[in-house]
């Protein structure tokens, strides 16, 4: 169970209006200037926007998988080892981010399914 670099990337290209921006360590990803996600290449780790509830399942169920990043605004970010987790449930964890940051029309127009299937 791992994800590479290039299919997380895809799982990316399959959602609409994500700008990335590079800082020295990481990457950032927003839909419409709301983040929603971070990548370190050098830990093989992505941090992923989820609700609190959500973060706190994910945390406590596989501790081995998810850290807690942090939480604000509502929200509570997750750490995910891409070592550890297979596509499809990084997939989900990734769709879900973009969902809670992107407008309501745009993720009319996402449905998960365009991202199963990419």
């Amino acid at each position: 169970m791992t994800v590479r670099v290039n299919e997380f990337e895809r799982v990316l290209g399959a959602l609409a209006e994500v700008q990335r921006s590079e800082a020295r360590d990481y990457s950032s990803f927003s839909v419409r200037g709301k983040r929603f996600g971070y990548h370190w290449p050098r830990t093989r780790t992505v941090g992923l926007k989820q609700t609190i509830s959500e973060q706190l399942a994910l945390v406590s169920e596989r501790p081995d998988v998810f850290e807690v990043q942090f939480t604000a605004g509502g929200f509570g970010w997750v750490v995910v080892y891409l070592d550890r987790i297979d596509v499809d449930e990084l997939a989900e964890l990734v769709y879900e981010a973009w969902r809670l940051s992107a407008p309501e029309d745009l993720v009319a127009e996402v449905p998960f399914t365009r991202i199963a299937r990419a």
